[in-house]
């Protein structure tokens, strides 16, 4: 990935990252992908923190890897942490640092409060008032997916324009919701698709 400019964090940035990750912990319905698009008005349009680049490739590595997708958000921490540590040792240290106050920021509030609805809701399953906040959540996570699909394709300045990717954008989400293909693959064909400049 492309360094960003060297940052020259203090103690009060790193302590507003993992705050931040508190805070935008218990938005993350329907998964930390979701809140995506807040992420990047934070570490890169705001604070400046990291990249386009870094933000995205963050993402799509974390994607590709096996495991859970919450892992970008370590990656995005690491990234934050490497562009304040520089080379060597010391980015090494504050990289670790990063990916560790973003994992534990946003894993914590939504991992207790998990933790203590699941346990509530299973209790009450039956209450007409549980089934309707489920059905009700629904269109949020819907909302809050497409605009992360939105910031995604709009990385390379071409999102007005560019027809085809959103054609292959809708047929993935299609295959996606008809069928049970492993995903891996979509991402491989879209790799391919890329590299031979179709998209």
């Amino acid at each position: 990935m492309t360094p960003a400019t060297p940052l020259a964090l203090q103690p009060v940035d790193w302590l507003n990252l993992f705050l931040y990750y508190l805070s935008i912990s218990l938005l993350a319905v329907g998964g930390a992908i979701a809140a995506a698009p807040d992420m990047h008005r934070f570490l890169v349009e705001r604070q400046g923190w990291i990249t386009d680049l870094q933000f995205n490739a963050s993402i799509a590595i974390a994607q590709a890897a096996p495991g859970p997708n919450v892992l970008f958000v370590g990656l995005l921490g690491w990234n934050v942490g490497l562009n304040a540590g520089g080379p060597g040792a010391a980015g090494w240290v504050a990289a670790t640092l990063g990916m560790a106050l973003s994992l534990i920021g946003i894993m914590l509030p939504s991992t207790v409060l998990t933790w203590l609805a699941t346990r509530w809701g299973h209790r009450n399953r039956h209450r007409r008032s549980v089934r309707a906040f489920k059905q009700g959540l629904a269109p949020v996570v819907i909302g809050l997916l497409l605009a992360t699909a939105w910031l995604l394709g709009s990385a390379h300045h071409g999102a007005g324009t560019d027809h085809r990717l959103w054609v292959l954008s809708g047929a993935c989400a299609l295959v996606v919701w008809h069928t049970r293909i492993y995903l891996l693959w979509l991402l491989a064909a879209g790799a391919l698709l890329g590299a031979l400049g179709v998209v």
